[in-house]
C-alpha cells in the first residue's frame, strides 16, 4: 500500500503539476512539498485540506488511499434543494457521502 507522500506525489504529477506549482497555490515552499512527498514530514491539516481540493482527490483517499483519484470532476451538487439553502460544511458532507457510497460500491462490486 502505498504512502501519504507517494499519494500525494501521484496525485499531484497526475494532474500535471509541479512541486513547485503546488507550493505556490498553497502559499508554501517546494521543500515543504518535496518534505511531504518523501514521508519526511506530515502537512497541517488544512494544508492536507487544500491539497486534496487542489489536486481533485479526497483527504480520504490521500490519508488512507481507499478512495480512487477522481481525475474527472464530480458534478456540483445544487446549492437548493426543496427551496433549502445548502452551507458549504453541508455540501462538503454531501461530498463526502457520495464519496462513501462510491467506495462501497466498489467493495461490493469486487466481492
Amino acid at each position: 500500500m502505498s504512502t501519504l507522500g507517494q499519494r500525494i506525489r501521484q496525485s499531484r504529477t497526475a494532474k500535471g503539476m509541479t512541486q513547485w506549482q503546488l507550493a505556490e497555490r498553497l502559499g508554501m515552499t517546494e521543500a515543504n512539498i518535496s518534505s511531504y512527498e518523501r514521508d519526511k514530514s506530515i502537512p497541517p491539516t488544512d494544508k492536507l485540506i487544500q491539497i486534496g481540493k487542489i489536486l481533485n482527490v479526497s483527504t480520504q483517499f490521500l490519508l488512507h488511499g481507499t478512495d480512487e483519484m477522481d481525475h474527472h470532476a464530480i458534478g456540483t451538487v445544487a446549492a437548493h434543494h426543496d427551496g433549502e439553502d445548502w452551507t458549504e460544511e453541508e455540501l462538503q458532507e454531501i461530498e463526502r457521502f457520495k464519496e462513501f457510497i462510491r467506495s462501497k460500491r466498489k467493495r461490493q462490486e469486487s466481492h
